[in-house]
């Protein structure tokens, strides 16, 4: 059987500015570039899924209603824009949080692989057809325990290769990996 394939994008620093704990629609700047990358990825065939870890919602720097209200925000412009998104998946779990009911641990919470795998699922994707693009090695983590094998680490630092990674500096270079 020849399952479809999804991109599976991190949200901070991926598709907005990452300035840590962004729950708020006025701290929210998408990065440059994500626009025309993303209906690039849609035109090949991609259906496009957002999974981003919010453990700012446990850590109670802003509320589930707060990510909410940026998420139909962000949903919009990338209407406005011509990107559909097929799927948004958070983790607002944190073992580490103060309110109660997401004070702990996730399947979910990447680097597990929960998001990767719901997703996946979801759209009915296959792992093997499909490309992750994060930022961090928690992300890496993430979709490799998820059977991703395309795993794209967007960064201008130096960090340490890992094994089935390639690592990228910008949307032109991932367009290559798609």
């Amino acid at each position: 059987m020849n399952k479809k394939r999804a991109l599976l994008l991190d949200r901070d620093g991926i598709i907005n500015v990452d300035r840590g704990y962004i729950g708020k629609v006025e701290n929210f700047e998408f990065i440059s570039g994500i626009f025309p990358f993303l209906r690039a990825a849609r035109d090949r065939g991609y259906y496009l899924a957002i999974l981003t870890n919010q453990s700012g919602v446990a850590r109670g720097y802003y509320t589930s209603q707060d990510y909410d209200k940026l998420t139909a925000h962000m949903l919009f412009v990338f209407s406005q824009e011509k990107v559909e998104i097929d799927l948004t998946l958070a983790s607002f779990e944190h073992p580490e949080g103060q309110i109660k009911q997401y004070a702990r641990e996730s399947f979910w919470r990447k680097p597990n692989p929960g998001m990767v795998l719901e997703a996946l699922r979801r759209l009915d994707c296959s792992p093997e057809r499909s490309v992750f693009l994060g930022d961090n090695l928690r992300d890496m983590q993430a979709a490799q325990a998820g059977g991703v094998t395309r795993c794209l680490w967007l960064t201008s630092k130096n960090v340490e290769a890992v094994a089935g990674v390639q690592m990228i500096k910008n949307y032109d270079q991932a367009m290559s990996f798609l």
